[in-house]
């Protein structure tokens, strides 16, 4: 699952095409009402589960925001509480120098590195100081790694972030990295969206169905 929406996810809309400066750091950005309420539909859709579907192991994000849509979720749910692993490579693409900015400010300030963007391709582009997309799969590819080996067997909730999902589509997909650009066709994935996988075989994507 994708996070609920966050106080900067908020900002972002609000500014639309002005120029946004957002101090917070990205890891402290917490929820706003509706994206509580969105998590809180989230630990519904999970207690109406059958037992052989229900999640028996929770990964998350360590950004604040991961860790209370999982709060409020399991709260809502009401369920005996399940292990949780709080992994940094779940952590969201790292934005670097761009961190605090909108696209409009970004332009400001970047116009450079936005043309190198153009020319990188979206995908392969990385931010003075950020990661790629491309970036974000080497570190879910060794996640995944570890899942097989300490979770097999068990249904695993994941709850991150949107670039997160995307990564995990391309690597379940098992398709070639030259590829990865295609997955962007799929976004955005949805705050309080839910994906799910059986094994590598995908069930449904960015469903929202719930909220």
């Amino acid at each position: 699952m994708r996070h609920g929406q966050s106080q900067a996810n908020l900002a972002h809309q609000e500014a639309g095409d002005r120029p946004l400066h957002y101090a917070p750091g990205d890891h402290e950005v917490t929820l706003t009402g509706l994206g509580r309420t969105q998590a809180a539909a989230l630990g519904r859709m999970l207690a109406a589960l059958p037992a052989g579907e229900a999640p028996e192991a929770v990964w998350c994000s360590p950004y604040l925001r991961a860790i209370d849509t999982w709060r409020v979720a399991q709260g809502e749910w009401g369920s005996r509480p399940l292990p949780v692993t709080v992994d940094e490579r779940l952590r969201d693409q790292e934005a670097g120098a761009f961190a605090p900015f909108n696209l409009a400010a970004i332009r400001e300030r970047f116009p450079e590195e936005l043309a190198r963007r153009e020319a990188e391709g979206p995908y392969a582009f990385r931010p003075p100081g950020g990661e790629s997309l491309a970036d974000v799969v080497v570190r879910l590819r060794d996640l995944l790694a570890d899942l097989r080996e300490r979770a097999a067997g068990r249904r695993v909730l994941i709850v991150a972030h949107d670039s997160v999902v995307l990564g995990l589509r391309h690597v379940l997909a098992g398709g070639p990295d030259a590829d990865l650009g295609a997955v962007l066709e799929f976004a955005p994935v949805l705050n309080g969206s839910v994906s799910v996988w059986d094994r590598t075989r995908l069930v449904r994507f960015n469903d929202v169905t719930h909220l």
